[in-house]
């Protein structure tokens, strides 16, 4: 077990220092100058140059780069361009929205995907499974951020059990803040669900066709039973790789929804930094999601050996 623990990590910290080159490389290749932009294209240019060595943008790129990883293992990213306050404060600040949501939109499409799934592949090739399937890939075909304008104008402006956008922070309660995260979260949840359900209704259908399911249905066993307590067990693996790549997404994918409801979170952070060209921030954000996406690899490459231990000893 410590073998495989240490293969896996020694993979993520690799995979973090790759995703952290290319991303401070793509940004080195952006067109513009920080200083100008926080400026003005006015400004005069000894005014632009004392700013970019202050900013320390006048540095070479390796020198920047080494800062910036330096930084990161004391837990300094810096201080924003634009905001002039710290970044770390910034990106908790939305942090504490974007990871609810996340989690929020992650639940829904659980719930809807494993029940829609199993009740399509318990009812084969009948009407439930083509009716189940049709709306999955309805779903599919839905962009999120247009659903999410659909669920405005019905549940906003007709019926008007939701704010049409806008968070009232934590501290005004839980029930608020989390009403105001449930039509987002449903435009999020809605096309991974759909995804996630043709994904499980494939892998329940392969275990259906196992040996011990048979015996299990032969020893007296209701299909509910069998369904729920033996079949999903053994379907879950796909199922799990799909997941964990679902909620990297919607950690990274909130960037459009957030602005449709106007939220103040890491997505929306994101999108106004790049509008101000505050790289520090949008570099700083960047890692953040990719640690996030490497991580949860990570969590799901554990689930796999927990799930099926024949994962872990092939790999020891």
């Amino acid at each position: 077990m410590s073998l495989f623990l240490a293969k896996r990590f020694i993979t993520l910290i690799a995979t973090l220092l790759a995703a952290s080159v290319v991303i401070f490389l793509a940004l080195e290749v952006l067109p513009g100058n920080a200083a100008q932009m926080m400026m003005g294209p006015d400004a005069p240019q000894e005014a632009v140059q004392a700013l970019s060595h202050k900013l320390g943008l006048d540095k070479p790129a390796a020198e920047r780069y080494w800062d910036w990883i330096e930084g990161m293992s004391r837990g300094d990213l810096g201080n924003s361009y634009a905001y002039g306050t710290p970044v770390t404060e910034l990106i908790l600040e939305r942090l504490a929205l974007t990871i609810p949501l996340a989690i929020l939109a992650m639940l829904l499409t659980t719930v809807l995907a494993l029940t829609a799934g199993i009740y399509a592949a318990s009812r084969h090739n009948r009407l439930g499974d083509v009716g189940m399937m049709g709306l999955s890939q309805f779903g599919i075909a839905i962009p999120n951020f247009w659903f999410a304008i659909l669920l405005i104008l019905l549940f906003s402006v007709n019926l008007r059990w939701f704010s049409a956008g806008g968070f009232p922070g934590w501290g005004n309660g839980v029930w608020p803040a989390l009403k105001s995260l449930v039509l987002p979260a449903v435009s999020l949840a809605v096309v991974q669900a759909a995804i996630l359900a043709r994904i499980t209704r494939s892998a329940v259908l392969e275990v259906l066709r196992e040996d011990f399911v048979r015996t299990a249905r032969a020893k007296g066993l209701s299909q509910r039973a069998t369904l729920w307590g033996h079949v999903l067990r053994n379907a879950l693996i796909p199922v799990i790789t799909v997941m964990g790549l679902q909620f990297a997404e919607l950690l990274a994918g909130t960037i459009v929804v957030e602005n449709v409801f106007y939220l103040p979170g890491l997505g929306r952070l994101i999108f106004q930094s790049i509008s101000n060209r505050d790289l520090i921030v949008v570099r700083d954000c960047m890692m953040l999601l990719a640690g996030m996406v490497v991580l949860v690899n990570f969590v799901v490459d554990l689930l796999y050996a927990a799930i099926d231990p024949r994962i872990k000893a092939s790999d020891i």
